[in-house]
């Protein structure tokens, strides 16, 4: 019953208007179906992965800094060679791939949220209100967004001990890219708040006296989640990327934890000694995620542009 539903459900999508629009565009399918695999494997690391990278009793000394398998120094079962410890470095990306995605997932649904719900009391209730809020979020962009980051992050490691600095550090990094991400969405929101109060349906409401609250969440926001829905696509890649440089300067990921950030920095320590594996092929993890994510994020963007139909 339930494959029947996700059949039935694939079906309407293909037929509808941005199902047409999806397969013909191969930009979107093709980078959708990349996005898939990576985030397939690095969901089921556990199962395919050579290596726990996080078990200690999987990592062999000897067999540190390997190259890749085609090489002539190469070793089986280690396809992307191995780094200074003797860590699979395929296994690193695949668990590390999967931490990137958490991050940024969480961080862009935490800032949507912020977002959502200041635009829609910015946007309804205007005034004073309004102007609070929004200088507010120009007090956030007047500060560069990695600077912000930085900031946000030290001083959350600062307030937790340090026995919870590496066990919350995911969670840290979480708060800080959604504190300084939210501004874009309470600014979407509000412009179109600001349309919306002023319909009938909206009047009606208030004459029959419905609470402000309940006309922002159940008929206001319904008719505001398109722009957001395309803004929170882009900023998706925007968040992994700032997670990645984040933990590349390191004040994002620790070592114990690895993410792609935290790999590549590893691994530019030893560029230059002839372990280049140890950056590339993380780096190269990271430009097709961010990649995949910004394409689909542009083909959604013009597929529900009703000028562009």
């Amino acid at each position: 019953m339930r494959a029947d539903a996700i059949r039935g459900g694939l079906r309407r999508f293909l037929d509808s208007d941005i199902g047409w629009s999806f397969r013909r565009t191969p930009a979107a399918w093709l980078s959708a179906l990349v996005l898939a695999i990576l985030v397939a494997s690095a969901f089921l690391a556990p199962l395919i992965a050579p290596q726990n990278p996080y078990d200690l009793s999987q990592i062999y000394i000897d067999k540190a800094e390997i190259p890749p398998i085609w090489s002539a120094d190469g070793e089986w079962p280690f396809l992307l060679g191995t780094d200074p410890q003797g860590r699979d470095v395929l296994s690193a990306i695949l668990y590390g791939t999967r931490i990137s995605l958490i991050i940024g997932f969480a961080s862009v649904i935490v800032s949507m949220g912020i977002g959502v719900t200041i635009g829609l009391l910015a946007g309804y209730h205007g005034g004073r209100i309004d102007n609070l809020l929004m200088r507010l979020g120009d007090t956030v962009l007047s500060i560069p967004t990695l600077l912000m980051a930085i900031l946000v992050s030290a001083i959350f490691r600062e307030l937790l001990p340090p026995a919870l600095r590496e066990p919350f550090a995911a969670l840290v990094l979480v708060v800080s890219i959604a504190l300084t991400n939210w501004v874009q969405y309470a600014r979407t929101v509000r412009a179109s708040t600001m349309v919306e109060r002023r319909k009938e349906y909206v009047l009606a409401a208030r004459i029959i006296r419905v609470s402000p609250s309940r006309i922002m969440r159940r008929h206001i926001l319904p008719n505001t989640l398109t722009p957001v829905m395309v803004a929170a696509t882009l900023n998706l890649g925007l968040a992994i990327l700032s997670e990645a440089t984040l933990s590349f300067l390191g004040v994002g990921m620790p070592i114990t934890q690895p993410s792609l950030g935290t790999l590549i920095r590893i691994g530019n320590q030893y560029l230059f000694s002839g372990s280049w594996w140890l950056v590339v092929f993380p780096a190269l993890q990271l430009g097709l995620i961010v990649l995949s994510v910004n394409l689909l994020g542009d083909w959604l963007r013009d597929a529900l542009n009703p000028k562009l139909r």
